[in-house]
């Protein structure tokens, strides 16, 4: 399948399209915390890296193959392969963020997007003019559609779950080698037929690989710049600044509590500033109820799950993942925050990250030094437990002994 190809444009095409992926579906999962104006400009940006990356990882990977001498790029079926791309992104990403997203929903989207990658890339590859013509053998042309669809599935399952950090690293990688996989997959199908140039006439304007290779170089340089942009936190005192005077001390107490959930876990003194604290968040003047429901940010705006919905609550940097059994959801408190404002009764933090429902526990076993408790749902999920909290957790399942 490579025969002939450059290996280092080769292995740039795949980092140009994980780089892409990555992206655009972390662009695309910010919608979450945005207004509408926010969200649809999340989505544009989104829509524009992901079109971008695919796109150029096509060209990328075309200036790697061993193409016929003297071939050159006619300018509008190469410009409308990155219109197809752009639009059906687009059009995609828009439909899987109207509400909760069934799963025909996915599924249609993924065959549409599949559709658009497949079109851009043989729209793309019949714009190249020369003295041949290209044939395509129809069973790499199935395999190549159908692996466009699955990393199509993919990369929209990564923007409906809300991945973040290391998942949605591992996910944009699957995505980015599925992608590439997809492209020369569709080239090892394909070979050039010579004919001679009174054969085969240009039409059109047409660009040399040299020109198209400075088009590219840019491009590349952007879905970069997009990259490590992407990796700036993002700010997390916008809500602290528009706050109402009466919840700035109670704020500015969940902020430090957050704090020190860095410390040490073996730091004596930070485990007791944090019960201080969170003495004064439950029982001072201004103290904080035990909430019935807790806010998750989706593409429309922000809904409220039951606490009986709950299984676990996972920390997100600044902010939670909340699962209803189903899949995580953000919320925009932190686990300090969540563990502070939730019945102590029902929920427990079992490690620094992990806060579960206890009467959903369905299974708890010794892993390594600690523990693994399993979640009840539709989509059953582990949760670690940390090896200091182990004989509390079991206490209050009511087992007697205290190992595991």
């Amino acid at each position: 399948m490579f025969a002939g190809h450059d290996p280092i444009l080769i292995a740039l095409s795949v980092v140009i399209a994980i780089l892409g992926g990555y992206t655009g579906f972390g662009l695309a999962a910010r919608v979450r915390s945005t207004g509408i104006a926010g969200r649809r400009m999340f989505l544009a940006c989104a829509a524009f890296f992901l079109a971008v990356g695919v796109w150029t990882m096509h060209f990328v990977a075309m200036l790697a193959a061993p193409i016929p001498l003297h071939a050159t790029y006619l300018v509008l079926p190469t410009v409308v392969s990155f219109l197809i791309c752009a639009l059906v992104m687009g059009i995609s990403l828009f439909f899987v963020s109207l509400g909760e997203p069934s799963h025909m929903r996915l599924v249609v989207s993924a065959l549409l997007l599949g559709l658009g990658i497949a079109s851009m890339h043989y729209v793309g590859i019949h714009g190249l003019s020369g003295s041949f013509h290209i044939e395509h053998q129809r069973r790499m042309i199935m395999a190549s559609v159908a692996i466009a669809v699955g990393a199509a599935y993919g990369g929209l399952r990564i923007f409906v779950d809300r991945h973040g950090g290391m998942r949605l690293a591992l996910s944009a990688t699957a995505f980015g080698i599925a992608v590439s996989g997809m492209h020369f997959t569709a080239m090892h199908g394909m070979r050039f037929v010579p004919e001679t140039p009174f054969d085969h006439a240009a039409s059109g304007l047409a660009v040399s690989r040299e020109a198209l290779a400075l088009i590219v170089s840019p491009l590349c340089f952007l879905i970069v710049f997009g990259f490590l942009l992407l990796l700036v936190p993002e700010p997390v005192s916008r809500a602290l600044n528009s706050a109402p005077a009466g919840q700035a001390d109670t704020d500015a107490i969940y902020a430090q509590a957050a704090a020190l959930d860095g410390s040490t876990p073996d730091s004596a003194a930070a485990q007791m500033e944090q019960g201080r604290l969170r003495h004064r968040i439950e029982g001072g003047p201004s103290g904080v109820a035990a909430v019935t429901r807790v806010p998750v940010e989706g593409a429309d705006g922000t809904r409220f799950v039951e606490i009986g919905q709950i299984r676990s609550i996972k920390a997100n940097a600044h902010y939670t993942l909340v699962h209803d059994g189903r899949r995580e959801r953000m919320c925009p408190w932190a686990i300090s925050q969540a563990e502070a404002r939730l019945d102590r009764a029902t929920f427990m933090r079992v490690h620094r990250s992990h806060i579960v429902s206890l009467p959903l526990v369905s299974l708890i076993r010794k892993e390594g030094d600690g523990a693994v408790v399993e979640l009840d749902g539709e989509v059953p999920h582990l949760v670690p437990v940390s090896r200091a909290k182990i004989a509390e957790l079991r206490a209050r399942l009511g087992l007697v002994k205290r190992g595991v």
